[in-house]
C-alpha cells in the first residue's frame, strides 16, 4: 500500500495544475514526514548531495551556449548552408529546414533552442515561397524534437546523472540514431513535396556552396570540439559543455558579431532562469527517487516482473507505453528524473544495456516533445506560426508517425545506438 499512497499523492497534486517540481517535493516531504521515521537532517542532507555532482555542471554551460548561438546569427548561417546544399530538391526548404535542424541540434543540446533558432528564420522563407504554413509547421516542430537525440544532449545529461551512467558513451551513442531519424524526417519531407509538388529553389552553384560552407564553419566547429574533445579524452562532458559557452560567446560577439555586448547580460539572464528551473526539478527528483530507493520500490518492481516471466521484449513495450503516456502530461526532464531511477534498475536486471536504455528514453521524449496537449515543441511552434495546437496537431503527424516507426527501431535494435561506442572503445 505505501508505493501507492507515493503515486496516489503525486497524481493528486499534479492534477491540480501545480508544478511537477513542487508536487515531487510536497508528495516526498509529506510521506517521509508522516509514514517514515527518516530523519530531517538527512533530508536536508540529501537535497544538497543531490545536486552536487559534477555531470549537473554541464546543464547550464549547454543552456547557456544554445542561447548566445540561438541569439548570435549562427542558425541563420545554417539555414543558407543547408538551403544550398539540398534547396533544388523536391520540398527543397523543408529538407533545408530538417538538415538545419540537425545541424543545430549538434551545437544547442535543446528541443525548444532549436525549433525557435531554426523556424523563426526558416518559416517565413516558406510561406514566402509558396509552402503550405502547416508543411513548414510540421517539418521543423518534428525536426527541432533531434536537438535531444543529437549530442550535446541536457535530455541524455540529466538521464546519465539519475543513472550513474556515461555522459560521453550516451553522447557517442546518440551520433547514429540522430543521423537515422534526421534522414527518415528529410524522407517525410521529400516524399509530402514530390506527391504535392511543392516548390524547390534553384541548383546552387558549387561556389555559392562554398560560401554557405565558409559562413556557417565556425558554427559547424563546435561540434567537433564538443564531440572530438570528449572522444579524444581532451575533456570530459562538463567540461566540454563549458568550452562549447565559452566559444559560443566568442563567435557570437566578437566573429559573427550579430549579438552586442550590451545584449549578453539578457542572455546571460536568461539562460540562468531556464537552469534554475532545471536544478529546482532536478532537486526535487533527487528527494523522490531517495523515496523510492528507502521504500524499495524499484527491487520489488524488478522481482515482480520477473517472477511474471515478463522478458525484455515485453518489458520494453510496457516502458514504451509509460513514458508516452508520461509524455501527454509531463516535459522531458521531469519524465527521465521521476522514471529512469525506477525503471533503470528493474532494466539492468533483465540484461539491458544501460546507454541502448538511455537512447531509448530519449527517443520517447523526442516524441513526447512533438504531441499534445503539453508537447513544448508545439507551444514554441504555435508562437512562432500564430497556429493553433489542434491545427499544429494535425500538421505534425505525418512527422510523428515516422519518429514512432523509429521509436520501435530503436527499441529492439541495440546494435544501432551500441555499435559506434563500441567502434570507438568506449566500451568494455
Amino acid at each position: 500500500m505505501r508505493p501507492v499512497i507515493v503515486f496516489a499523492l503525486l497524481l493528486s497534486l499534479m492534477l491540480t495544475g501545480m508544478p511537477v517540481s513542487i508536487a515531487l517535493g510536497l508528495t516526498v516531504l509529506t510521506f517521509l514526514f508522516t509514514l517514515t521515521q527518516v530523519p530531517v537532517a538527512s533530508v536536508a542532507l540529501k537535497l544538497f548531495t543531490g545536486i552536487e555532482k559534477f555531470e549537473i555542471m554541464a546543464i547550464p554551460f549547454f543552456i547557456l551556449a544554445g542561447n548566445f548561438l540561438t541569439h548570435g546569427g549562427v542558425a541563420r548561417r545554417m539555414i543558407n548552408f543547408a538551403s544550398a546544399m539540398v534547396g533544388h530538391m523536391h520540398g527543397g526548404l523543408g529538407l533545408a529546414a530538417v538538415l538545419a535542424c540537425a545541424l543545430f541540434a549538434a551545437i544547442s543540446g535543446s528541443s525548444p533552442a532549436t525549433v525557435v533558432a531554426i523556424g523563426s528564420v526558416i518559416l517565413p522563407a516558406m510561406i514566402s515561397h509558396g509552402f503550405p504554413p502547416r508543411f513548414g509547421a510540421g517539418v521543423v516542430t518534428t525536426s527541432g524534437a533531434l536537438g535531444i537525440l543529437i549530442p550535446p544532449s541536457i535530455a541524455m545529461v540529466i538521464y546519465a546523472v539519475s543513472t550513474n551512467t556515461s555522459i560521453g558513451q550516451l553522447f557517442i551513442a546518440g551520433i547514429i540514431p540522430g543521423i537515422c531519424l534526421a534522414l527518415l524526417l528529410a524522407l517525410t519531407t521529400w516524399y509530402r513535396a514530390w506527391r504535392n509538388n511543392y516548390p524547390r529553389l534553384p541548383k546552387a552553384t558549387t561556389r555559392e556552396r562554398l560560401k554557405a560552407l565558409k559562413d556557417c564553419l565556425w558554427g559547424l566547429l563546435l561540434i567537433v570540439i564538443v564531440i572530438g574533445g570528449i572522444y579524444a579524452g581532451l575533456f570530459t562532458p562538463t567540461e566540454a559543455a563549458a568550452m562549447s559557452a565559452v566559444y559560443a560567446f566568442i563567435v557570437a560577439v566578437y566573429v559573427y558579431k550579430d549579438l552586442k555586448l550590451t545584449d549578453v547580460p539578457r542572455v546571460l539572464l536568461s539562460s540562468a532562469n531556464t537552469s534554475a528551473m532545471l536544478l529546482y526539478i532536478i532537486t526535487n527528483a533527487v528527494l523522490f527517487s531517495f523515496l523510492m530507493t528507502h521504500e524499495n520500490i524499484p527491487q520489488a518492481m524488478a522481482q515482480w516482473m520477473i517472477d511474471q516471466g515478463l522478458g525484455w521484449i515485453a518489458f520494453l513495450l510496457v516502458v514504451n507505453i509509460l513514458l508516452l503516456i508520461a509524455g501527454n502530461v509531463m516535459e522531458p526532464s521531469s519524465i527521465i528524473l521521476i522514471m529512469a531511477p525506477i525503471l533503470f534498475p528493474v532494466a539492468v536486471k533483465l540484461g539491458i544495456d544501460p546507454i541502448h536504455f538511455g537512447i531509448l528514453i530519449v527517443v520517447n521524449m523526442e516524441i513526447g516533445l512533438c504531441h499534445p496537449p503539453v508537447g513544448l515543441n508545439l507551444y514554441v511552434a504555435s508562437g512562432i506560426t500564430k497556429m493553433g495546437i489542434t491545427e499544429l496537431t494535425i500538421a505534425v503527424w505525418p512527422w510523428l508517425l515516422t519518429m514512432l516507426c523509429f521509436l520501435v527501431v530503436v527499441t529492439y535494435w541495440p546494435g544501432l545506438s551500441l555499435w559506434l561506442p563500441t567502434v570507438l572503445g568506449m566500451r568494455g
